[in-house]
């Protein structure tokens, strides 16, 4: 009894972690799935009717735990910077899809890569913190991943690929507000997210409305279900397991873009988009791990919700 006392805090640490990390891959599946839904419903219907629809199913999907925690609502720390969240959070989610009825499932995963660098570049520049060489050069390379990946050029711009990077840098600015949010709930940040992509929905989808069929409305319905499973997953995840354990599965969505890309969509990624996405996930994770060591832990990235 002695020995098994001493083995089984051990055991159910790493039972922990290891339900952790699966947790977070699952999630990344999940979220990936939901994108490539999502780039699949924009090639028929608009981003409008996507995101109007997505969220009414998602807030179905939170109603009753958005019903259990009512009472936290009606006390929002920082009412305006909430609202500013709410905007951006809206507009990058957007972004996103946007890009994604023009370009490949990967280029877009590829420029969303990108944000912890933009992150820690933005909170040197935005919020005065210490950031030093270490951290700038990875920055640096992350940024020539991010060009080589955009593969800046008179023949190969493009404004889609130019939203998708706007689409990042919006979600930059988007976990700074978030970090500053700490105190509210999950729950409530999930929920403010889905009702603005709701209120923009409900305006933009009578622009060249489509009526869904049957079919269609599932696939809607699957999308706003897979994202709140998704964030739940995530959520659950960074409760088993430290955000040093599990945040770097993120990454693993490139390989789901590309592998949703090829299958579904017939999209074969590029030489510079490959190169430019192992440059940032490397600038990526070097930041993630050195901001471990200055004692921050910072989520790397996550996909729209």
């Amino acid at each position: 009894m002695t020995l098994l006392a001493k083995i089984s805090p051990h055991a159910d640490e790493r039972t922990s972690r290891l339900a952790g990390i699966a947790l977070m891959l699952l999630s990344v599946f999940m979220f990936s799935c939901g994108d490539a839904t999502g780039k699949f419903i924009v090639s028929t219907y608009s981003v409008g009717q996507l995101l109007c629809l997505r969220a009414c199913a998602a807030l179905c999907v939170l109603a009753p735990m958005i019903w259990r925690q009512r009472r936290t609502f009606a006390q929002l720390e920082r009412p305006r910077l909430q609202l500013v969240r709410i905007v951006l959070s809206t507009l990058e989610v957007a972004a996103f899809f946007l890009a994604t009825a023009y370009l490949p499932l990967a280029d877009v995963v590829t420029y969303y890569l990108a944000c912890p660098i933009f992150v820690t570049a933005l909170s040197a520049i935005v919020l005065r913190e210490h950031v030093g060489w270490r951290r700038w050069s990875a920055i640096l390379i992350g940024f020539m991943g991010v060009l080589i990946a955009l593969r800046p050029s008179a023949q190969s711009f493009s404004w889609p690929a130019l939203i998708a990077l706007c689409g990042s840098l919006s979600f930059a600015v988007l976990m700074l507000i978030t970090r500053s949010l700490r105190a509210t709930p999950d729950i409530v940040l999930a929920t403010l997210q889905f009702v603005g992509t709701l209120l923009l929905g409900a305006v933009l989808a009578p622009i060249g409305w489509v009526t869904p069929s049957p079919k269609s409305l599932v696939l809607f319905a699957t999308a706003g279900v897979i994202s709140v499973c998704a964030l739940l997953c995530v959520n659950r995840s960074l409760k088993l397991a430290s955000a040093s354990i599990v945040v770097p599965y993120q990454y693993s969505m490139i390989i789901w873009a590309v592998i949703f890309g090829i299958v579904v969509f017939g999209d074969v990624p590029s030489l510079a988009t490959i190169i430019g996405a192992a440059i940032i996930i490397g600038a990526g994770l070097y930041i993630f791990l050195r901001e471990r060591s200055l004692g921050r832990e910072e989520a790397a990235v996550s996909p729209p919700v």
